[in-house]
């Protein structure tokens, strides 16, 4: 579940991160009494005005700016509510601004100059540890930095049994080049920044960037926050933030029936049941030559009603030119799920309108491929991988 910047910074708050502060204002008026608050208890004179969306690169897209008197604050909260804000992270089409932070301006004049990091907290799933990457390059796509000069990126690995020990955060300040209290307060920002992302069950934390300012405070300027959906049962106040309005319609209207749904950019739906069946269909949707449509797991209990949601659910795809349905009975029987499959496409009645092939293996696979070839309706029935891939390949010729 990803967060928006100002949730993500009250998590890190309450970990005892610091933060660029900030108050959400939900129209122009409201953005102009948050920055007459924030002026009363943080002294700052200039405003930041951001874009609350789930994408990076709102600068990019003109979704964060400066305000040096509230005029500004008011024109410029003004002209991005409402707006369709695109970034190299959002579709052409972009996403709706609903809300601004406005932010305390944290880059004031002083005794040096400020500083911008990178920095990540997240599970390397090839070593089984948790993994802090930063760079001294930040306020930069983390992408361009690795690709044209990979040396500036760091990593500390983390055994989760352990936790993080304080010679790993000194050395993370140290390879960051400070010295003197920016360096102590960086290790006291790495300890909390670590903390905050175990505790919160989140399985990402990104903050670029981390500043050092002109008087060597380290603050989270951005943030942005994933939660692991696995945990959201014992995480409720966090479960309480999700922005139903930033994710995708279809993926939400799946997640209510309990279907993993995953929409992608392809033309051919499928229906499976497991994950590793699923990702295995994609591949053979790939090599017959199309591209799926979507991730669609059904679960163990793939009877009519289900598979019906499932077919609703693909069909709202308008790409979806072929429906492929590979189920492998192992505690399900495979009958049950072609004669859920009729049922489902008898009650649906004209609503589908492409090909839909059903591969089924397993449990009464052979029973499940003859109620399939007598329903008398237009579906194709399979039995191996192969034949199912040959038939995906005649329908979307």
């Amino acid at each position: 579940m990803n967060l928006h910047e100002y949730q993500g910074k009250e998590i890190l708050a309450s970990f005892g991160v610091r933060i660029q502060r900030g108050i959400v204002a939900h129209n122009a008026k409201e953005a102009v009494d948050a920055a007459k608050q924030l002026t009363e208890e943080t002294g700052t004179g200039w405003h930041v005005i951001k874009a609350q969306v789930h994408a990076g690169g709102r600068g990019k897209g003109g979704g964060v700016k400066l305000a040096k008197n509230l005029k500004e604050v008011e024109e410029l909260a003004g002209s991005i509510i409402g707006m369709n804000l695109v970034t190299p992270q959002t579709s052409a089409e972009g996403k709706k601004v609903h809300q601004v932070l406005v932010a305390e301006d944290v880059y004031y004049p002083g005794d040096s100059e400020t500083s911008e990091f990178y920095m990540s907290v997240l599970l390397n799933r090839g070593t089984g540890k948790n993994m802090i990457m930063y760079s001294t390059e930040g306020g930069m796509d983390i992408e361009e930095v690795a690709e044209k000069t990979p040396h500036l990126i760091f990593t500390e690995e983390v055994d989760p049994g352990l936790g993080l020990l304080p010679f790993q955060a000194r050395r993370i300040a140290f390879n960051l080049g400070l010295s003197g209290t920016a360096f102590k307060e960086m290790v006291k920002f790495v300890m909390s920044l670590y903390k905050a992302y175990v505790e919160s069950d989140s399985s990402l934390f990104e903050i670029n960037p981390v500043l050092k300012t002109s008087d060597d405070k380290i603050m989270a300027v951005d943030a942005k926050v994933t939660i692991d959906d696995n945990a959201l049962y014992r995480r409720k106040a966090y479960a309480e933030m999700r922005d139903l309005r930033e994710e995708n319609p279809i993926e939400v209207e799946a997640r209510e029936v309990g279907l993993n749904y995953v929409d992608l950019d392809g033309n051919v739906g499928c229906m499976v049941n497991g994950a590793g069946l699923a990702m295995a269909t994609m591949d053979l949707i790939k090599m017959a030559g199309g591209e799926p449509a979507n991730f669609l797991d059904v679960g163990g209990t793939a009877d009519a009603k289900r598979v019906e949601e499932a077919f609703r659910i693909i069909l709202k795809d308008p790409n979806v030119k072929a429906i492929l349905i590979n189920i492998f009975g192992g505690i399900v029987r495979c009958d049950r799920v072609a004669q859920g499959v009729v049922d489902a496409y008898k009650n649906m009645g004209d609503a589908i309108q492409v090909p839909i092939i059903v591969r089924l293996q397993g449990t009464n696979a052979e029973l499940a491929k003859e109620i399939i070839d007598n329903s008398g309706l237009a579906v194709h029935s399979a039995v191996q991988f192969k034949e199912a891939a040959d038939k995906v390949e005649e329908v979307l010729s």
